[in-house]
């Protein structure tokens, strides 16, 4: 097995992010030639060509593509060591990456990721994005905890653990123009003559509420769709219309200013996921966030745990 040479493979990152050798020349401070050599070192290992002529400078081939897709993400990631070991050096950050999914509820999110916050030198940085994009993420060690309403395929290759954190019933709040006590007197009939505001169809929550409409002979009229709760939560409170939310939200006091609680919705539970790597599951600030989800429950009636691993 030929061992990568990552100094041509580096050459060619560099030829590649410049569009041509005499640019990636003079970036690097060599000859064109020495370079040149490099790169045709590399495409001789890989047994197939990588760049080809595009006027006066280089295009990628099909093979170029994916051998470039790669080099991006190892030098990135070269390229943050520096900065990371000097943190962990330093013993003063305490570095968290999550990885938040499309579909969950942001408010339910924050509740869960509140044990943490309140870290010495914490950085937390979380990336919003498609369940999959974030799953490949985590499986390049980009981030350290997924939390999503599904739990990850079984695939031996990205090797991720999920963990079922939470199943919280589902409220509906709303602004007091609307929130009267007739309109809580008759929930849910009450949502068939008021604005209604619902996740889109990223969220898992959502086909689970288009059934229970069903169940319950509910037709709302739907104002707006939100991929965001808490972006829905600012809406609502301005008047737009009401809305449901995971359970755990709403125990945010602050995130859910000037809305009043309409009704209770048992039947339907939003379910939240926390995914991890192997290299993930000793993280000291992911252990803290799983362990603590009772703490995030506590007082939260309705809300259920189940710890289950796949």
């Amino acid at each position: 097995m030929n061992v990568l040479n990552y100094r041509h493979l580096y050459y060619f990152w560099v030829v590649t992010k410049e569009g041509g050798f005499a640019r990636a020349a003079e970036r690097l401070d060599m000859a064109i030639q020495t370079i040149s050599t490099q790169v045709r070192e590399l495409e001789r290992a890989l047994g197939c060509q990588l760049l080809k002529p595009a006027g006066r400078g280089v295009a990628m081939t099909e093979a170029g593509q994916a051998a470039f897709a790669r080099a991006e993400e190892i030098f990135q990631i070269g390229q943050a060591i520096p900065d990371e070991v000097r943190e962990a050096a330093s013993g003063k950050v305490a570095r968290l990456a999550v990885g938040l999914s499309d579909g969950i509820s942001k408010l339910a999110a924050h509740a869960l990721l509140e044990p943490v916050l309140a870290t010495p030198s914490l950085r937390l940085v979380c990336h919003e994005g498609e369940f999959e994009q974030l799953l490949a993420e985590l499986a390049l060690h980009h981030l350290d905890l997924v939390l999503a309403g599904q739990q990850a395929p079984r695939n031996p290759n990205l090797r991720l653990t999920s963990e079922r954190l939470v199943e919280s019933p589902v409220d509906w709040y709303g602004p007091a123009a609307y929130v009267r006590k007739a309109d809580v007197e008759r929930f849910p009939q009450s949502l068939n003559r008021l604005p209604v505001l619902l996740p889109t169809g990223h969220s898992a929550l959502r086909p689970t509420l288009d059934r229970w409409f069903e169940t319950q002979r509910l037709r709302p009229r739907i104002v707006g769709e939100f991929e965001d709760s808490a972006l829905m939560a600012v809406f609502a409170a301005r008047g737009l219309g009401v809305f449901p939310v995971s359970r755990l939200g709403p125990s945010d006091k602050g995130l859910m200013r000037g809305l009043r609680l309409l009704g209770h919705c048992d039947d339907v539970k939003e379910e939240i996921y926390a995914i991890r790597s192997r290299r993930g599951q000793h993280h000291p600030l992911v252990m803290q966030v799983v362990a603590a989800c009772d703490q995030a429950r506590s007082g939260i009636t309705g809300v259920t745990a189940v710890r289950t691993k796949t």
